[in-house]
């Protein structure tokens, strides 16, 4: 099973100026912990797309192809690409260049992204939300799949036997995963097309996605896919320390990202008790020492049979020092409790 870890590149916010933190000194502190992450074995770096002023990273593919030139081994995803409101022959040729650049660590987690800002600032109407998506996605695997391109839809121009360039290593194909949020029609669609799948599980209990999981499992098989090359993951909140201090203090750099992102949602104030929760055993944090986060992903394991778990850990914006400290328990100490699952 693979190992990675998710950021979406979160800044706290100053409440004494009521400014965000800077944006540039976050891209290099994800840069150096994208490379201890590399030192120490993590599988998947990914990457997520956000337009807003509390999150520095708009353009993963910028981060990532700097993130290739000081890494060896990693894997490196997109979280996610916002494929809606993306051109799918740019999101083509950024990550075959990332793909060459990193001698084929490239990946792509496409999803419709559950933050709706690109949509307005790239000129897309949301009345064509689902619309957009699945033509898009259709496009982008034809153009992996086809070095010459002939294709059309409705809400863009046609393509007539273009070709997508550079090609990508692996024969121009770059691994594409669906990210999904619980939809069943997503999860559907990802097993009908072969797709690696993505689920986000980032409240309520985990195993409450098992019956959905299952379905992926049933479609893909009954679409006549190759079972042995069936790949799941789950991503979700993650955070590691051997301090409790630290553990219950990120409770503060959770509640602050939840409430701000709830403000605009008309979600109630994140609670103590919710953290809690969260954190035991049937809860969706994995936030807590390297035994208990190892303890739970291995429950995950069991439970979904995942061949990858994707911990988010920059919640908030935890200081640089601290999230370090969490990458480093994350591969030297809870990825050997988990090898051989």
């Amino acid at each position: 099973m693979e190992l990675g870890i998710g950021m979406f590149g979160d800044l706290a916010l100053d409440q004494s100026t009521g400014k965000y933190r800077d944006a540039g000194t976050k891209i290099h502190e994800i840069l150096e912990q994208v490379k201890l992450m590399d030192e120490v074995g993590i599988d998947v770096f990914a990457m997520g797309e956000h337009h807003r002023p509390d999150y520095a990273v708009s353009s993963p593919e910028m981060v990532l192809a700097a993130a290739a030139s000081i890494t060896k081994n990693i894997k490196l995803a997109s979280g996610v690409t916002v494929l809606s409101s993306s051109e799918p022959v740019k999101v083509y040729e950024d990550f075959s260049t990332l793909d060459l650049i990193s001698n084929g660590r490239a990946e792509i987690f496409v999803g419709r992204g559950s933050f709706i800002e690109s949509f307005p600032l790239y000129g897309y109407s949301l009345n064509d939300y689902e619309a957009l998506f699945d033509e898009k996605l259709e496009l982008l695997l034809k153009i992996n799949t086809e070095e010459n391109v002939t294709w059309s839809g409705k809400l863009r121009a046609p393509m007539e036997n273009q070709t997508v360039y550079p090609r990508a290593k692996n024969n121009g194909k770059i691994s594409i995963w669906r990210a999904v949020g619980g939809t069943p029609q997503s999860v559907l669609s990802a097993a009908q097309l072969g797709m690696p799948l993505v689920v986000a599980i980032i409240g309520g209990m985990p195993i409450q996605f098992k019956n959905l999981i299952e379905f992926y499992k049933q479609e893909y098989q009954k679409a006549g896919h190759d079972v042995s090359k069936m790949q799941i993951a789950i991503h979700s909140h993650t955070f590691v320390s051997n301090d409790q201090n630290v553990v219950d203090g990120y409770f503060n750099n959770y509640k602050s990202q939840m409430d701000r992102i709830g403000a605009s949602r008309g979600w109630a104030p994140y609670t103590k008790m919710q953290y809690d929760g969260g954190r035991s055993k049937d809860g969706a944090l994995f936030i807590g020492s390297p035994a208990e986060v190892a303890d739970k992903i291995a429950y995950m394991k069991e439970i979904f049979g995942i061949t990858r778990f994707i911990g988010h850990m920059d919640i908030g914006d935890p200081a640089h020092d601290i999230m370090m400290n969490s990458i480093e328990l994350f591969g030297n100490e809870v990825k050997p409790m988990i090898q051989g699952l």
